[in-house]
């Protein structure tokens, strides 16, 4: 669990050598080691640091160990500079996953340019974008002191997105609280600096299955835990393959269907005991239009038919079903008008939909009207030797210019 921490300064700091484009602010963020599991904050001081340095004010949210937190800043805009409701959140998450059991050709929490990539863990998911963002920052705050910002623009990173977007609903309540109300959100996730306008929602689930061991030339004396567990498994690749087939599915998704994928199984303890205990996991990746309970609703008839065969044989086992996992979907019902601004923005008008998620689905859901940018290939996320051409870069600095230049009184 989580709980809102919240710390406010704008108090410069001494000079620090900051970067000064956005190659060098990537360089510099994938230095940080920012894997799930670690702390994020000395990224975040550093990127703190830099924001007030540029005189801004900075609130930090963190988690209930204190060790992570996000960063939310914001540029005001008006002739006096002071408005700060309104305006356009640019928004990344800060973590990255392991890599852990993968051969990288250099060290991964070090920057390497070769063959015009840039190379490291986040390259592309999604410290690109965030270097894009503080390379920015200081042209905004130009036009803010000089009253021609028409706009407030503010910068949202959050931690824990690769395990359950667990930060960025901490920074939505915090604004919430706040009494300020973005009137549009960009997700710099990895897309090549394509639009998608909706994204698939991920509940991911744990599957217990206790059954009651004994000798195996006794099972009928046993309630095989692996057994139970192959036929629930065998029902959810069943409902996998009806879902595929609804009459509602959106052919603009690059997976046109609502997805159920067992990942990991493990029970048992030797070939001759029967087992007492079954582990598996599954994920569902859903349509915007569809709701966990389309799959919850047929999985917890089926455990209910197959707990009452079980505890016929013996009443102290059973099948537990618990959620791990919960995003959601991101839709493209209310961002019409953003959609329109980045098509004059990067002229290209093609709206992509996207299997994968993100924290779109919960920017969308607190109300506000999101779109997914950002530079890099998703294809290279989360692989060895990720990396991100530096033309895409150099793009994304051009879309990001485009869109200052769009909130700016001329």
């Amino acid at each position: 669990m989580t709980v809102k921490r919240v710390t406010k300064s704008n108090k410069a700091k001494s000079d620090t050598n900051y970067p000064t484009n956005s190659i060098d602010w990537l360089t510099r963020l994938i230095g940080f080691d920012t894997v799930s599991r670690h702390s994020n904050l000395a990224l975040i001081k550093d990127v703190q640091g830099y924001c007030e340095q540029l005189g801004l004010s900075v609130d930090l949210t963190f988690n209930e160990a204190w060790d992570k937190a996000n960063l939310f800043v914001t540029v005001p805009a008006g002739s006096q500079a002071d408005i700060v409701t309104g305006g356009l959140v640019l928004s990344g998450h800060t973590d990255v996953v392991p890599v852990d059991g993968q051969e990288w050709s250099s060290e991964p929490f070090s920057a390497d340019i070769r063959d015009d990539k840039l190379y490291g863990r986040g390259a592309c998911d999604m410290k690109g974008f965030i270097a894009c963002t503080l390379s920015l920052l200081p042209k905004a705050v130009q036009l803010s002191n000089a009253g021609k910002l028409s706009r407030p623009l503010h910068l949202a990173f959050s931690f824990d997105e690769e395990v359950g977007c667990l930060g960025a609903p901490l920074i939505l309540a915090d604004i919430k609280e706040r009494g300020i109300t973005p009137d549009y959100c960009i997700v710099g996730e990895p897309t090549n600096m394509s639009m998608v306008v909706a994204h698939k929602g991920i509940a991911v689930y744990r599957c217990r299955v206790h059954g009651k061991s004994a000798h195996s030339s006794l099972t009928h004396q046993g309630v095989n835990a692996i057994s139970y567990a192959s036929r629930l498994v065998g029902y959810v690749d069943e409902l996998a393959e009806e879902i595929s087939g609804r009459d509602d599915n959106d052919e603009f998704f690059d997976v046109p269907y609502s997805t159920l994928s067992v990942g990991t199984i493990k029970g048992g303890t030797a070939t001759n005991i029967v087992p007492n205990l079954c582990e598996f996991t599954f994920d569902y990746r859903n349509l915007p239009h569809m709701t966990q309970d389309d799959i919850l609703t047929p999985i917890r008839t089926k455990i209910a038919e197959l707990n009452t065969q079980m505890q016929a044989r013996a009443a102290e086992t059973g099948i537990e079903l618990l959620q791990e996992e919960s995003v959601p979907a991101m839709t493209d019902n209310d961002n019409a008008e953003l959609q329109q601004l980045i098509a004059a923005l990067t002229g290209d008008n093609q709206r992509h939909k996207v299997a994968y998620a993100t924290e779109g689905g919960q920017f969308t859901n607190a109300g506000i009207p999101t779109i997914i940018c950002g530079p890099g290939s998703i294809e290279q996320a989360h692989k060895a030797n990720e990396f991100v051409e530096l033309n895409e870069i150099e793009r994304c600095d051009g879309f990001l210019q485009k869109l200052l230049d769009s909130c700016t009184v001329h």
